[in-house]
């Protein structure tokens, strides 16, 4: 707080406000959570006013604190451990329980500990240090401190608890609370309703029941973004010290020797006084010296950084390790263990082509108006730029995350600094740092910003054989060996090592079997691009592991197996089953083994895998889930597989699979639905900067996406996400692909097109001939992406482009309509109203 109180208003003299909140002290954890509760306080319409009164320096402020209490509606009182001592919190306490007004909050302690004999005896864990006499700090009577306190023991009806795993809930519920209390029912009925929003859209994947290890890593990321020591946890921290120092003398005995000699050597006898130190801290049991000597060791790796680096504490964060490493399931842990101290978790995927719109598709949570009817002219009526009009969106967007109401924004997989559309740097996509709302990233790159990555390395050895065990139990001595040799070969890669456990699990084989399946499995090098992630390619090993398991999973369910090589082509988002399904049954098959191979896994296959019964298309996504191909999204009906199973699909398959995947989105797809993957091909069809299209579908195939799909996107990501440029270069490229297959269909009818503009739009052919269904469709097509593409462009203010696009679609459909004098006018009257009136309004 800082000593910093908020008046409700102030014109000369106080008015009455809803809630009076007293805060006893400024810690951190304290200030954080109180900001929060006053922000939700105030944006669901309640006045409030925020005091610590020990901040308080002159008469005028008490008095004004007087009043304020004297003119609430309800006092919100937080309890905490420092509370009993503090004369303005027992002031607050005795005020509003004497008016029966009082909403008290037990920050870190419940109504349990507040039992007099236990404060003043000094009994239990929590009152050994803060216990005692306090009415002798407190100032007053000790009657009169005995009486408040037994009379908030006994207070019924409003006991809210805030602990570190509650604090969301004990904001709603003190929301709802004061809401039903005052007669503000649309109050209840938003915050009933942002539960139930935040409850099915929060986190993209349940959780990893399977997660091990990683303890250090995410007590660090604790530390990172938070940059405090939590209650709660002080124990736990003192443990991350002491597995850094253990880290640092495993392994090699001579770098342990050598470690030990230098510290010797540069610190003399300072290193057996440390050492005996921590021993005698660790037999007393922590508590605060547990806290100095981490905080300690903290600022220290603070002042050692580069000065141009963010530091710790500002609540940004950044993991990096290669593919596979268990960067996601990191992130997915700390997001379910530390949700509660957020409003919410915002999941955002990092990928380059899709990642301005994930933010984008936040406004919808977030309920922030991103369309773009209410951007389009400032006061003065003057239209607004592209550039203008996509900034308006980000800006209010990074409004909503500079209040100060928590959230955690997740930016999985970052694959570049910069956007892909325009090649701003993200910084302008994310909130100042320092705030409340906190961003917590991962990826692949070796630097990102200015930050201090957090390099993710692989699993100890037990936490290993533990994710290899899976849930198989008894696995005999001899077999253990066969998973070391495992563990080595994969180098502790924890998408390997879930693989193999989810296998051993999920078949019961013997890891010797498997082991000598993946030796023998034939290597066919994968064929590389530059730029690309070449983990497979660095492990070999784990190629082998890959094909055996879709070689064996293709033999108990060929569905699964196809739906697994499907899956690279689609978005980097969860994919839904039934379309995936569609297209998995186009899906290039295994590639054909050698006779020898076939033969081995022939015994195989028949000691250990029968096939199984036909299964529905649910049990074959909950298969891929279990073996570890693929994880549960939270979303029913979808499944999201992994990037290194995806791009091993990319590289083993061909395009056959690609069509498949295309077929089915123009089959099944919705736009609505499935927005990524109906980008996703698009990035297939059309040629997007340097980057070819990769299929060639047919005509009728492309006009059918084109008209269902691409331009009802385009028009979407300029109306309701703000994407002015991405919307045009989609619909440009659109017009690009009809007018090459019409060049093509011009060419089989013999027909020579002039270099003129007009018949570079259309190539008319003689007079009397009739039109192709198919040809004039595509016009048609061509000539309302030309309009859609002159109205976007009046709306900004490039009259001279708008009106030369769309008269050009007026010139074609006149054409097209022929002795149709109706539609010929029609067409006419309606583009010359559209001009006339987006004119109008500009000049004016």
């Amino acid at each position: 707080m800082g000593g910093v109180f908020a008046f409700c208003s102030f014109d000369g003299k106080l008015r009455s406000c809803d809630v009076y909140i007293g805060v006893p002290g400024s810690a951190a954890p304290l200030a954080r959570f109180v900001k929060w509760m006053r922000a939700e306080l105030e944006l669901q319409g309640f006045s409030c006013f925020v005091v610590d009164r020990s901040k308080c320096k002159d008469a005028i402020s008490h008095n004004a604190v007087e009043r304020a209490m004297s003119s609430a509606t309800y006092g919100m009182v937080i309890v905490s451990e420092n509370s009993f001592s503090n004369p303005y919190s027992m002031y607050e306490l005795k005020c509003f329980l004497g008016k029966k007004k009082l909403v008290p909050i037990f920050f870190g302690l419940s109504p349990g500990d507040c039992v007099v004999e236990d404060v003043t005896e000094k009994r239990g864990e929590l009152w050994v240090k803060h216990g005692g006499d306090l009415w002798r700090s407190y100032g007053g009577k000790e009657e009169e401190w005995k009486e408040a306190l037994n009379a908030l023991a006994r207070m019924e009806g409003w006991k809210l608890e805030a602990r570190g795993n509650n604090w969301r809930s004990c904001v709603y519920e003190a929301l709802l609370l004061l809401g039903m209390r005052l007669g503000r029912r649309s109050v209840v009925e938003r915050v009933e309703t942002w539960k139930k929003a935040v409850e099915s859209k929060e986190f993209p994947f349940h959780r990893n029941e399977k997660f091990v290890g990683r303890k250090r890593e995410l007590l660090e990321l604790e530390l990172m973004l938070f940059d405090g020591v939590d209650h709660v946890a002080q124990n736990e921290r003192f443990e991350l010290e002491a597995m850094r120092s253990r880290s640092k003398l495993l392994g090699d005995p001579k770098s342990k020797r050598n470690a030990i000699v230098d510290k010797i050597k540069s610190k003399g006898k300072e290193l057996a006084t440390r050492k005996q130190f921590e021993e005698n801290v660790e037999m007393q049991g922590g508590g605060s010296l547990r806290k100095w000597i981490l905080m300690n060791e903290h600022k220290e790796k603070l002042k050692k950084k580069a000065s141009s680096s963010v530091a710790n504490g500002k609540g940004v964060a950044c993991i990096s390790g290669e593919p596979g490493i268990g960067k996601t399931e990191l992130l997915l842990e700390f997001c379910y263990r530390h949700a509660q101290r957020y409003k919410t978790v915002l999941w955002v995927g990092g990928e380059a082509k899709y990642m301005r719109q994930n933010f984008i598709n936040l406004f919808s949570l977030l309920d922030v108006d991103a369309s773009i009817e209410n951007q389009l002219f400032h006061d003065a009526e003057t239209a607004r730029s592209f550039e203008e009009l996509e900034g308006e969106s980000i800006r209010r967007l990074r409004k909503e995350f500079m209040r100060d109401i928590p959230f955690l924004i997740v930016i999985d997989n970052l694959e570049r600094e910069q956007d892909w559309w325009d090649a701003k740097s993200i910084m302008e996509l994310l909130p100042r740092f320092g705030g409340e709302t906190h961003v917590l990233m991962s990826t692949r790159l070796p630097r990102v910003m200015n930050l201090e990555l957090m390099k993710l390395s692989c699993l100890s050895g037990s936490e290993s054989m533990a994710l290899m065990r899976g849930s198989t139990e008894n696995i005999p001595i001899g077999e253990t060996a066969a998973l070391r040799i495992i563990e080595e070969k994969l180098d502790r890669l924890t998408f390997g090592l879930a693989l193999v456990g989810g296998l051993l699990s999920e078949f019961h084989i013997s890891p010797h079997t498997l082991l000598e399946s993946i030796n023998k499995m034939p290597f066919q090098d994968l064929i590389w691009t530059r730029g690309e992630d070449g983990v497979l390619r660095r492990n070999p090993f784990l190629t082998r592991l890959i094909e055996v398991s879709l070689f064996i999973v293709n033999h108990v369910d060929k569905a699964a197996s196809g739906m697994a090589l499907a899956s690279g082509w689609f978005a980097p988002a969860p994919i839904p089953v039934s379309v995936l399904s569609l297209a998995s049954t186009e899906a290039v098959g295994i590639r054909r083994l050698s006779i020898n191979w076939k033969n081995f896994l022939g015994v195989l296959t028949c000691c250990w895998f029968s096939p199984y019964p036909r299964r529905s298309v649910v049990e074959s996504s909950a298969l891929l889930v279990r073996l570890g191909f693929a994880r549960n999204p939270t979303k029913e009906g979808y499944i999201d597989f992994h990037e290194i199973i995806k791009l091993y699909a990319r590289k083993r398959g061909d395009t056959q699979a690609a069509y498949a995947m295309f077929r089915a989105i123009n089959s099944r797809g919705s736009l609505s639905e499935h927005n990524e993957h109906v980008w996703a091909t698009c990035f297939l069809i059309l040629k997007f900067g340097t980057q070819p299209a990769i299929l060639k579908p047919k005509i009728s195939e492309l006009v059918s996406f084109i008209k269902r799909f691409a331009l009802p996107l385009a028009v979407y990501t300029f109306t309701n996400a703000s994407r002015c440029n991405a919307a045009l270069e989609l619909m440009r490229q659109c017009t690009d692909a009809l007018e090459v297959i019409e060049e093509s269909l011009l060419s089989k009818m013999g027909k020579t097109s002039e270099k003129s503009f007009q018949s570079r739009m259309i190539s008319v052919p003689p007079t009397g001939e009739l039109y192709p269904a198919l040809y004039q469709e595509l016009i048609l097509l061509k000539a309302t992406l030309l309009e859609t593409r002159g109205k976007i462009l009046l709306q900004s203010g490039e009259l001279e482009i708008g009106d030369e696009l769309c008269r050009t679609s007026i010139w074609i459909r006149e054409v097209i309509h022929g002795e149709d004098r109706q539609g010929r006018i029609s067409s006419s009257n309606k583009m010359d109203e559209l001009l006339r009136s987006e004119a109008a309004r500009l000049v004016n």
